[in-house]
């Protein structure tokens, strides 16, 4: 079959994202697999699905599949994505948008400048919602926020609708995320497995962040990981409400009020090419 498709990226989180809103589209893993490699096909770090709105009150609904054909929960940087497709696809004339992923809704808006602001929803912090093997293990408690002892590593765990383990680091740039990654994302107290963030603290305002994610491994940026990251440094007293986030890809602004009130991120999304691929 012959695919269309664009390619966009949001920090340098690259996507391959195609429209099914006129017919349902449906691919095996193996053409996942394809479409996602660097080398025998498009290349991304995930591949994005636009289908119709599931009822009146979503504009659209979008699936998201990592690159080795997983589905996968939810995506931050992908979502900003989403909007600047849509809108310039002529999908919608509307500049704020809602749409359902696999287990939330989300509230976009398209800003004048071109960066795109997402309602990532409130962050989850009970431990069936990652989910969370804390049997056994004792906190140490910072600021009334836990910070979990897991293999001589002490995490902050929680979820933005994907599970999240974040450990403060001294030097983010030295920071052993090729081989802390792995070892953290597959540990055994995290059944669906974890990504993983390593967060420096620069000021009160602003960290640098990396973050392995699952399946995909390290990327240049993670838009629910940065979330994730700020929200934990807000619970545990290190952060402000409105933290800006240096990725290796680009520049996040994450601001959370705390309690149930939900995380907005602002960051950009970039058009890349459009093609079409044999599968």
């Amino acid at each position: 079959m012959k695919l269309r498709f664009t390619k966009m990226q949001g920090a340098g989180n690259d996507f391959v994202v195609i429209d099914a809103t006129k017919q349902p589209l449906s691919l095996a893993p193996e053409q996942m697999r394809r479409l996602g490699d660097r080398r025998f096909g498009v290349g991304c770090d995930q591949i994005l699905v636009i289908e119709p709105g599931s009822d009146a009150g979503a504009d659209f609904r979008y699936r998201i599949f990592n690159n080795t054909g997983d589905e996968v929960e939810h995506c931050g940087n992908g979502a900003r994505c989403f909007v600047r497709y849509v809108v310039d696809a002529g999908l919608t004339s509307k500049r704020e948008i809602q749409v359902d992923t696999m287990n939330r809704r989300l509230r976009l808006a398209l800003q004048d400048d071109g960066r795109v602001t997402v309602d990532m929803g409130a962050p989850v912090f009970e431990h069936a919602a990652l989910p969370f093997d804390a049997h056994g293990l004792t906190p140490r408690r910072v600021n009334g926020f836990e910070l979990w002892p897991i293999d001589g590593l002490e995490l902050a765990v929680l979820s933005m609708g994907n599970p999240h383990a974040v450990q403060r680091v001294d030097d983010v740039q030295a920071a052993p995320v090729a081989t802390q990654g792995p070892l953290i994302e597959g540990h055994a107290r995290f059944a669906r497995r974890v990504n993983v963030g390593f967060m420096q603290v620069l000021a009160r305002d602003r960290i640098a962040l990396r973050v392995f994610e699952r399946d995909a491994g390290e990327t240049l940026a993670c838009g629910t990981g940065a979330c994730a990251a700020v929200v934990a440094g807000i619970r545990l007293g290190w952060l402000d409400a409105v933290v800006e986030v240096q990725t290796r890809g680009g520049q996040l602004k994450i601001e959370w009020a705390g309690g149930q009130s939900s995380v907005l991120m602002t960051g950009p999304a970039t058009r890349v090419f459009d093609g079409e691929i044999e599968l």
